[in-house]
């Protein structure tokens, strides 16, 4: 091997350190909205687990693309929808819906204060309005409140013009409100 083959294939590992580095950053900090989304995707914490773990394995293969990346969160979070709707589309595989965390089952003990009861209920009911409307308006409702991101960047996560995401969430808002005060 030359010189210049040898340096290639060390920049080459060093970029790649270094993409794996972003990625890990990047995912580590917005984990919690993003299993959030994969939690309301797919229905329950079990089925959001393994998701979530399909779209790091997932965004780990492909961290040499990174550098060609203009919003790493927007391209991890377009990658957690794919393994979402993959998810759905495995033949067989039914759709498990928990309206309760499955993770907060030791807040289900006697000692709940009225208020900790109050809120759960209050976030049982938004989850069952959320749970009516179509997927892509769930993805679109989720990724403006679980990843904050702005109407840009959910129309990049998506693949959509600007204007569609800013009417689509009009109307599952819409929707979403009159699923409320119908519970």
């Amino acid at each position: 091997m030359s010189m210049s083959e040898s340096q290639a294939n060390h920049g080459d590992h060093g970029r790649q350190r270094h993409s794996g580095d972003l990625l890990e950053r990047t995912f580590y900090n917005c984990q919690d909205g993003l299993f959030g989304t994969l939690y309301y995707l797919v229905g329950n914490g079990d089925d959001a687990r393994e998701a979530f773990q399909e779209t790091f394995a997932k965004c780990w293969r492909l961290r040499r693309n990174i550098a060609e990346v203009t919003d790493l969160k927007v391209w991890i979070y377009r990658i957690a929808l794919g393994a979402a709707r993959d998810f759905h589309d495995v033949a067989g595989r039914p759709r498990r819906t928990s309206l309760v965390d499955p993770d907060a089952s030791s807040l289900l003990a006697d000692d709940l204060s009225q208020a900790d009861a109050a809120r759960r209920e209050q976030i049982a009911v938004v989850r069952r309005a959320l749970m009516r409307l179509r997927p892509n308006e769930q993805e679109i409702i989720l990724l403006r409140q679980n990843a904050q991101m702005t109407y840009e960047q959910i129309a990049q996560a998506i693949n959509l013009p600007g204007g569609i995401v800013k009417t689509r969430m009009r109307l599952a808002l819409r929707k979403l409100r009159e699923a409320l005060e119908a519970s």
